[in-house]
């Protein structure tokens, strides 16, 4: 059985698709490059993580089931041929759809936001590292001139 993280009882449950044990490992080895976490470190990961990069290996291997040369591709984003033309999006030759929106769904592939203290909120005294972000309110700023 492939080490991954869906089964193949997972993607005929999620897609409806049958798929080989090798495009199974396909996929799971197309999602570990777009994810940027291998298998091994899924003992470090959240269960919801793991429930995401599950469905995102299922979208993908049923994807896979009905390409043809997807190995051999080009990178492009616009194809024209007999008078049809199209234009795809960031990685749609390589990358299923749904499994894209899967990944979007991992906690570290969603974008974050930064609180930035208001006036009102204040700042407070200086406390533990100076090197901190919050101890940049009560730090001098000089603008950097350069050199040593």
């Amino acid at each position: 059985m492939a080490a991954a993280w869906a089964s193949a009882q997972d993607v005929i449950d999620t897609t409806g698709v049958s798929v080989t044990e090798q495009q199974l490992v396909q996929a799971q080895k197309a999602i570990e490059v777009f994810s940027n976490r291998i298998y091994p470190d899924s003992e470090r990961m959240r269960s919801r993580d793991l429930y995401w990069l599950g469905q995102a290996v299922a979208y993908q291997a049923a994807w896979l089931a009905g390409q043809f040369g997807l190995e051999t591709r080009l990178d492009a984003t616009q194809i024209q041929q007999d008078q049809v033309s199209t234009t795809l999006q960031g990685d749609g030759l390589v990358l299923a759809p749904m499994a894209g929106r899967s990944l979007r769904r991992v906690s570290w592939m969603r974008s974050r936001t930064v609180h930035i203290r208001s006036a009102i909120e204040g700042a407070g005294p200086i406390t533990g590292d100076a090197l901190a972000d919050g101890s940049d309110d009560h730090m001098v700023w000089a603008p950097y001139t350069g050199g040593p």
